[in-house]
């Protein structure tokens, strides 16, 4: 089976949040259970640029017809990254601005309209039809569309999965001119929403199977307290099995604090001794000091409410007060980012807040701190209490999405439900006070630690979704024949 797998951004090429950890190794466990996995990306200049990389040129100057108007000249270039190929596409500038991954999403409506038809332009020149096209959040949303309104993909399914149904990517209706697509589609059941052309509405729409990324999001956003104006669709794609809720995983093989190269010392499940050498040394880079006896607690997480900084932010003063010490590795919210300035100016010595994208800092507090702090107020997937728990780190996560599908209090971590204050305190007291139970923190860590977090699992069950679509579409084919 040959499968295309499309993403605006590829860890290690490209990251900015959870997305890219996904497209970086869920296409490495897929090669590894036989299908031919190309994963697609724009062409970034940083990537393409890169010495560490070598991207070749294998297709140039190939045109894209964009509409009757604009044709546009792409570019193709590849390269093997252990083991399986990468393509990058790229043409017209659009993606040649982006030298650093925080830029990866200042592109916009036009760049993927022509990266979504450059692709499909791309395979049919090197006579490579994959069997499967698998398409990830709303940036990619009209490859589904452009697979059903060409011809040539008539037998080539597609999967399309959301990562966060919160950003859809919304535009005026001129983008079906823009798309060279007939006026017909613009309707509620294709391409129209409220009024304009929703990328995610419609990757949905002309999509064979949707998936999101964990099984209890799959239902929550079939609601509307979570399903952001789309509800409807969800439910209606759930009422006809093309709906379903694939839990992520992690590379466990780089996050490994048996091998991981950024951590001070090494340590296993069988051997945890090496974490507290981790704690020490990361204490002592970031100068905080915790009080004995009392939780390192850390977050490494994007700067939002969605995130619960809210409610870290509330119970704050008074953890600090209580003498435990608390790590923040955040981006985003300039307000949010103002008041833990604010809070580190007053506790030097117990907060720290590192304002920066930095991956192997990220990777140390994950190994050094004892507490994990995840009160979201939605998650679909979660990759943080993930790499937490891999790291013998406890995570504290409200119940939901992925995260109530892989945290269970008193198992592996401290969970709870009410996304209010009094609901949180009280679970981050729970866990200070089992803290200084040694035996039973042990075995909350040694449970983490033992959990399956790799990709196997999942891989699996993503290959059989391809076999399902792969064979429904040449079906739908046949019957068209």
């Amino acid at each position: 089976m040959k499968v295309l797998f499309a993403s605006a951004e590829v860890e290690p090429f490209a990251k900015v949040g959870g997305l890219a950890d996904v497209a970086g190794s869920l296409p490495k466990a897929l090669c590894k259970l036989g299908p031919d996995v190309k994963t697609v990306m724009p062409a970034y200049d940083m990537v393409v640029r890169s010495s560490e990389w070598a991207p070749k040129a294998i297709l140039e100057q190939f045109p894209v017809r964009m509409n009757e108007q604009w044709t546009v000249l792409a570019d193709l270039y590849e390269f093997d990254y252990e083991g399986h190929v990468v393509w990058l596409v790229g043409g017209n500038g659009f993606f040649s601005e982006v030298r650093q991954s925080s830029e990866v999403y200042s592109p916009g409506r036009d760049a993927y309209l022509f990266f979504a038809k450059a692709v499909l332009e791309a395979c049919r020149l090197m006579k490579w039809t994959p069997d499967v096209v698998h398409a990830h959040d709303w940036h990619m949303g009209f490859l589904p569309v452009f697979l059903r309104e060409s011809t040539p993909w008539s037998t080539t399914a597609s999967i399309f999965t959301i990562h966060n149904l919160a950003y859809q990517g919304e535009f005026g209706p001129e983008t079906i001119e823009a798309a060279g697509l007939p006026w017909s589609t613009f309707n509620m059941y294709q391409l129209e929403t409220w009024g304009g052309v929703n990328f995610l509405k419609s990757g949905c729409a002309f999509a064979d199977r949707v998936n999101t990324v964990s099984p209890s999001y799959a239902h929550e956003i079939t609601t509307p307290e979570y399903g952001c104006r789309l509800e409807g669709l969800m439910s209606y794609l759930a009422s006809q099995g093309r709906l379903s809720g694939i839990l992520n995983g992690i590379d466990t093989d780089h996050h490994n604090p048996a091998t991981d190269p950024q951590l001070a010392r090494h340590y296993s499940v069988a051997d945890s001794s090496g974490k507290a050498m981790c704690r020490v040394k990361l204490c002592e880079e970031l100068g905080v000091e915790p009080a004995p006896g009392l939780p390192l607690v850390g977050v490494v997480s994007r700067l939002s409410e969605q995130k619960g900084f809210d409610l870290i932010l509330k119970a704050a003063p008074k953890m600090l007060a209580r003498g435990a010490a608390l790590i923040v590795q955040a981006l985003g919210d300039p307000g949010m980012a103002v008041e833990l300035r604010k809070l580190q100016s007053s506790q030097p010595g117990r907060f720290r807040f590192v304002e920066e994208f930095n991956a192997p800092l990220a990777q140390r507090v994950y190994a050094g701190c004892d507490l994990f702090l995840m009160p979201s107020a939605f998650e679909p997937c979660g990759l943080g209490q993930m790499f937490a728990m891999r790291y013998g780190t406890v995570p504290l996560v409200r119940k939901t999405g992925g995260l109530g599908d892989t945290v269970f209090e008193g198992k592996n971590g401290f969970v709870f439900e009410d996304r209010t204050s009094e609901a949180f305190e009280n679970c981050l007291w729970r866990a200070v006070e089992t803290y200084k139970d040694k035996r039973a923190w042990q075995a909350l860590v040694k449970e983490g630690m033992s959990e399956d977090l790799s990709w196997s699992r999942s891989a699996k069950t993503y290959a059989s979704l391809y076999e399902a679509a792969a064979l429904e579409r040449k079906g739908a084919a046949q019957r068209v024949v």
